[in-house]
């Protein structure tokens, strides 16, 4: 089973991923994780990558793509996987496709946990509030001001990439402002046609 998650920062992915990663044995593939380990593996495309983050670049969607490529061939994602925070752009969801396809593969389903913004941010607002209150740090990714940066960074770049899935009818949307488990048996009656193929491949 392949899958990929979209939605902004907040939306809940982290935690929904961790419950499908048990549930399918799959792995979740963060592109963070996965260039840090090539960094450290030294791999070819990881010593392209080293490179470029060394001189102060950004890691050309051909790296993360050469990143990911290797890191789907691994014996533990041959099942499936789940990719999560990427692809962040259109170009990136279209490099992704012709990757797999040279691989024979294809992406099973697009999962978007559709959520209201403004909530979120009250959310987070609350949450650094509550630390505050509590004489604790707030976290870096609870910092209103940060979240409303990386939130404005997701509406400009990334939410066009589920348009492009939604084109292709790939994409399965669910509403991410229910509780936690209601999402998850949501998601998992969106992946329940999917359950026979992924015992399969």
């Amino acid at each position: 089973m392949r899958l990929i998650f979209l939605g902004p920062p907040g939306a809940g992915k982290g935690t929904q991923a961790v419950r499908l990663v048990e549930k399918y044995g799959i792995p979740q593939l963060s592109t963070g994780d996965m260039l840090r380990a090539a960094v450290a593996a030294a791999t070819p495309v990881g010593l392209k990558a080293k490179a470029v983050m060394d001189a102060g670049g950004l890691v050309s969607d051909d790296i993360v793509i050469g990143i990911v490529a290797d890191r789907i061939e691994e014996d533990d994602a041959r099942k499936g996987f789940i990719l999560d925070g990427f692809p962040r752009t259109v170009a990136q969801a279209e490099a992704l496709d012709r990757m797999l396809a040279e691989k024979g593969l294809k992406l099973d389903l697009v999962l978007e946990l559709v959520v209201d913004q403004s909530a979120l941010v009250d959310r987070i607002i609350k949450r650094a509030e509550e630390a505050k209150a509590q004489g604790l740090p707030v976290r870096k990714d609870d910092d209103p001001e940060v979240f409303k940066q990386r939130l404005a960074a997701y509406n400009r770049d990334t939410a066009v990439v589920a348009p492009y899935y939604k084109a292709r009818g790939q994409l399965k949307a669910i509403d991410g402002m229910q509780p936690i488990d209601a999402v998850t048996a949501d998601i998992a009656k969106a992946l329940s046609g999917l359950d026979g193929d992924a015992q399969k491949s």
